[in-house]
């Protein structure tokens, strides 16, 4: 009876896996196009008309905000996406950096030394290390750089003045023309990021503008991407690198009312600085502790540990960080009404990601992520073997249709759903057995007029 049980629960969770994780027998090596909109916060998406993205999303999935790296800037949020590693572990620790050993600078105008992007391998070269691929990259940050002596084998170098049609034209191309056939590409946009720092993210007039213009580029992408007939055969991933939050003339921290700029040098700015004292670090630290309410002050082994950044030594001995909307700045006046940056615990740091194709199941919508979560996510639909990473690909898995997708209320529901099931089987065949066994109804026997009865 018992293994009877256990049979009937095989089939039935069978039957729940292939439901749930049903593989449409798709090649595990399909195309996959990464493109991020700089700039792009999660909730842009409720607050604006977007209909190309929100059709993109109909026929696919969105999680609704990513919980990007800190800190919540450019170039470290695109390496941990295309890495599934913090900023601590593959070292772009900012869009300022120094270094101190070698005294080298790298900034967004000086970001082409290998020295600093080679303790991590991004996914473009982990595609092309495996098999005959090729990856391919519009102005991805990264992907003009010879990362551990590789570049990807189609590359824009970084000029922002290309549009998005040119850089779209060169990725489709590649796309589809390419022998050995690229499987993996990125593609990168300054907006809306550009024009959330100069108008702020609540200037509803301008951000509508803008959003406007970038929903068009998501149409024309997918109406290229029909047109060349890889639509239905290609992975779309749609996400950024951080979100925005408005700043305000009334809202400075200035160091120099707190300490004398020889004190020390600041090697990253607002609104997280990075601080290198040229003297005493507990004086300078002190002086700093003690500069504004509206900024935390850390000692670099005093960083919270869910910021994952303390293990590098590009990290600087102290860190500044403003509260949400202040800017730090050492003299002077605002430059920027919007910025990025800030605590990524914060909903108007947070990006979003939606993605569309074969790997993807369709209406679908998740809460939250993390951004280094993509990395493996990536790789599982490429059918790469991912490097070492910080990404947790379970968390991805309800995204994608090859996948049993179960969240603990539905296995708690299908649990007792089965025990109901198996106790009602088990009563009936109980029930049935008794009656095809039990004896005759018990009847007198009856005495022949010969047959003398037994005395005893």
């Amino acid at each position: 009876m018992l293994s009877a049980m256990k049979l009937m629960l095989t089939f039935f969770l069978s039957g729940i896996i292939a439901c749930y994780g049903d593989n449409p027998n798709y090649d595990s090596i399909h195309k996959l196009l990464l493109v991020s909109f700089d700039g792009f916060r999660a909730d842009y998406l409720k607050n604006y008309r977007l209909p190309h993205l929100q059709e993109f999303i109909e026929d696919g999935v969105l999680v609704e905000y990513v919980t990007n790296a800190f800190i919540t800037k450019t170039f470290p949020n695109h390496y941990s996406i295309v890495t599934g590693l913090y900023e601590e572990s593959h070292g772009i620790v900012s869009n300022e950096m120094y270094d101190k050993d070698t005294k080298k600078k790298f900034s967004q105008f000086n970001d082409k030394d290998p020295f600093w992007w080679n303790e991590a391998t991004p996914i473009w070269i982990t595609n092309q290390q495996q098999e005959n691929r090729r990856s391919a990259a519009a102005m991805w940050p990264g992907t003009d750089v010879k990362i551990n002596n590789t570049l990807s084998h189609f590359f824009m170098k970084y000029n922002y003045s290309v549009t998005f049609e040119e850089r779209m034209e060169s990725i489709t191309m590649w796309l589809n023309n390419s022998n050995p056939p690229v499987t993996f590409a990125t593609l990168y946009w300054e907006e809306p990021d550009a024009s959330g720092h100069k108008y702020g993210p609540g200037n509803k007039e301008n951000m509508r503008k803008v959003l406007e213009q970038v929903d068009n580029h998501i149409g024309s992408l997918i109406y290229k991407l029909k047109r060349l007939g890889l639509w239905e055969n290609i992975n779309v991933i749609i996400t950024s690198d951080h979100g925005m939050t408005q700043c305000s003339p009334e809202k400075l921290i200035i160091l120099d009312n707190c300490i004398g700029r020889g004190n020390y040098t600041l090697v990253d700015q607002t609104p997280v600085a990075a601080i290198l004292p040229r003297n005493n670090k507990t004086y300078v630290y002190n002086l700093l502790k003690n500069c504004s309410t509206f900024m935390k002050v850390y000692l670099k082994e005093e960083i919270p540990n869910r910021f994952h950044y303390h293990h590098n030594k590009r990290i600087q001995p102290i860190i500044l960080v403003a509260d949400e909307g202040w800017t730090i700045v050492q003299n002077g006046s605002l430059t920027k009404l919007g910025d990025h940056g800030y605590d990524n615990a914060l909903p108007s740091m947070h990006p979003f990601l939606a993605a569309h194709g074969p790997a993807f199941r369709k209406g679908y919508k998740k809460k939250t992520i993390n951004n280094v979560d993509i990395y493996p996510m990536m790789c599982h639909i490429l059918g790469l073997k991912p490097q070492p990473n910080n990404g947790t690909f379970s968390n991805t898995k309800c995204l994608l249709v090859d996948q049993w997708c179960i969240n603990l209320p539905e296995s708690i529901g299908i649990v007792i759903g089965v025990l109901l099931v198996l106790t009602t089987l088990t009563c009936l065949i109980i029930i049935m057995r008794n009656r095809i066994s039990s004896p005759r109804p018990f009847s007198r026997l009856q005495l022949q007029e010969d047959d003398d009865p037994l005395i005893g």
